[in-house]
């Protein structure tokens, strides 16, 4: 994306550990040279950063996360990337359309365009919507899922929607004010019988944040949302360019994300958790007991900080040795 580049913010007394991208544009902030981060409790600062309201003095982050394992992927629209050089407005009419038709009889509650939008996101239908979550521990677990893409650079995108709702439609302030909320819901939506109604009340693209309905539980425990455009054409990514001081990306390096893996099935956000169902929970176990000489990248790095307490030491002997991580529950006890 132009006008957003790679670099790390200067924090006294040190330099900030987590990479963060930020806009040439921002003339107040002092850049310096790309830093890796050391920890990832450093990276825990940045995500968490700015969640403090004083309004209700109380820690509110106004900030929907992405995550994603290569920081390189841009923040396009699956119904973008099938198109290619098709006529998206036909085809985004064609799926909605299809797929409201042969999906019926497995969700008789859904009775609008916007209903069979996040129904259809949701189970993998090509949509103009992206996922995104409240919570910025599982948008890391979507950074740091697949084993495959450990070696490379991931990504949690951040963004402002409270800021973003300030540029909103009138209409769309008017009932998001009215309801007291800082994102849209179906029912609020439900205003526009159509996605062209919805798409004229601006002459430029805009965006929003709607909170699917609860499904299922993998919503529910996803703490998930969706940014919405109001052309299928148009990319976030370009409109985040336009708006650059409403987002910011912190970059997981690829040395932390197994230490980061490790601490996040550790803290309960895993697989079994996040898609609560079979499939889940053979995802997780899949990935939980994979053996050690896939994790190469984790010794190495931990070969370089002799400071790891006692109990990272030794695991680190042992891969190193070619032992498989110590991964067998105690007896009696389940997978944790």
């Amino acid at each position: 994306m132009a006008g957003i580049r790679d670099a790390a913010v200067v924090a006294a007394p040190a330099v900030r550990a987590a990479l963060i991208w930020r806009p040439d544009c921002c003339k107040d902030l002092v850049v310096v040279a790309r830093t890796r981060a050391k920890s990832w409790t450093a990276i825990l600062d940045e995500l968490y950063e700015g969640s403090w309201n004083p309004s209700l003095q109380r820690f509110r982050s106004p900030y929907a996360f992405r995550g994603l394992a290569d920081a390189d992927h841009p923040l396009s629209s699956s119904l973008v990337r099938l198109a290619g050089g098709a006529d998206i407005r036909r085809l985004e009419t064609a799926l909605l359309r299809n797929f409201s038709k042969y999906a019926h009889a497995e969700s008789s509650y859904a009775d609008s365009v916007w209903d069979w939008l996040a129904l259809g996101q949701h189970r993998g239908l090509p949509t103009r919507l992206l996922d995104w979550t409240y919570s910025p521990l599982v948008a890391l677990h979507f950074v740091t899922e697949s084993p495959e893409d450990m070696d490379r650079d991931g990504v949690v995108w951040c963004v402002n929607f409270v800021e973003a709702n300030k540029k909103l439609p009138a209409r769309l302030k008017r009932i998001m004010l009215r309801e007291g909320s800082e994102t849209l819901t179906v029912d609020m939506l439900n205003t526009f019988g159509t996605l062209a109604e919805f798409d004229r009340l601006a002459r430029t693209p805009f965006l929003v944040f709607m909170e699917p309905p609860a499904i299922d539980r993998r919503i529910l425990n996803q703490f998930a949302l969706f940014s919405l455009m109001s052309s299928p054409t148009a990319e976030m990514g370009e409109w985040l360019d336009r708006h650059p001081t409403l987002c910011r990306r912190v970059v997981v390096p690829a040395e932390l994300k197994w230490e980061i893996r490790d601490k996040l099935d550790q803290a309960n956000v895993n697989e079994r958790i996040l898609f609560p169902d079979l499939d889940g929970l053979s995802r997780w176990l899949t990935r939980y007991y994979l053996p050690a000489a896939s994790a190469g990248r984790l010794v190495e790095t931990y070969a370089a900080n002799p400071e790891k307490d006692a109990r990272d030491r030794d695991r680190r002997a042992r891969w190193a040795g070619g032992a498989p991580p110590r991964r067998t529950p105690r007896p009696g006890s389940r997978p944790r």
